[in-house]
This record gives C-alpha cells, structure tokens and sequence, in this order.
C-alpha cells in the first residue's frame, strides 16, 4: 500500500516523537558555550588554574588543541533544559560585572540558537590577566 493510499484512508503520518528521541550531549553545549565566552571582549581565557597550567603543558608538548573546546565549561543538560557553569580570567582593567553579564548574555543566546533553554549560566572569575601584550607599562 503507498503512502498516499494510507494517507487518504485518515492515518496520519508518524510524528517525529514516535520515531525516536533527540538528545544533545553536555559536550556539545559545553563546545557551544566555551567558543561564545572566549568571544566576549574582556575574557582572556577560560579554565581554573589547574586547567591552565596543563593547557600550557599540553601547549609545550604541541598538543596545543587537546581540551581547549571545553576547558573551563561545564554543562548539564537534562532534556532540552541545561544549566552552565563558566570558569573565566578577565584581562585587568575590566569592570567584572560588565563582562560577566556579557559572558551570560553571549551563552545563553548562542546554546539557546540550538533549540534548548538555558536556565542557569554561574560564572566564576578565577583570575585577572596582567600581562598583555602591547599595554603600557606591564
């Protein structure tokens, strides 16, 4: 019997929910969330201490893009609901409010872009960056 002939008879089609689920991975908004803090003007990086230091090993060692994706993000999502947690240094002389109102406001609306609700973005700043290059005096 063709599709057309059931059709006709009043049987609807299979909804996508009958046909299987969609899931998307912590990983996955982790990635999404990591790449929209590094944008934010003021963020000179992403991680704890701990991260860092092996960021930099890993970077010695020319494994120079092992974990970069996700460090200093993490995500749990549960449905199509996820809750983030953002580990940020921020380069001195920033106004910490501005820049983590910005890291929130540029998370939510990137992971949110993928059809899933951010409940929570909770930012820590970990530390200042000093030493950038081209400032005066530093």
């Amino acid at each position: 019997m063709t599709d057309a002939v059931e059709n006709a008879g009043g049987v609807q089609p299979a909804t996508s929910a009958a046909r299987g689920g969609t899931s998307v991975s912590d990983e996955v908004v982790e990635k999404i969330a990591g790449a929209a803090a590094r944008s934010v003007p003021g963020v000179a990086d992403l991680g704890g201490d701990v991260a860092r230091f092996f960021n930099n090993f890993l970077d010695k060692v020319g494994l120079d893009e092992v974990g970069d994706a996700r460090r200093g993000v993490s995500a749990d999502v549960n449905g199509t609901s996820a809750v983030i947690n953002v580990v940020l240094v921020i380069d001195s002389g920033q106004v910490v409010s501005d820049v983590t109102e910005a890291v929130r406001t540029a998370v939510i609306e990137a992971v949110e872009k993928y059809g899933l609700t951010v409940t929570q973005v909770n930012i820590t700043v970990d530390d200042i960056e000093l030493n950038q290059p081209g400032v005066a005096g530093a």
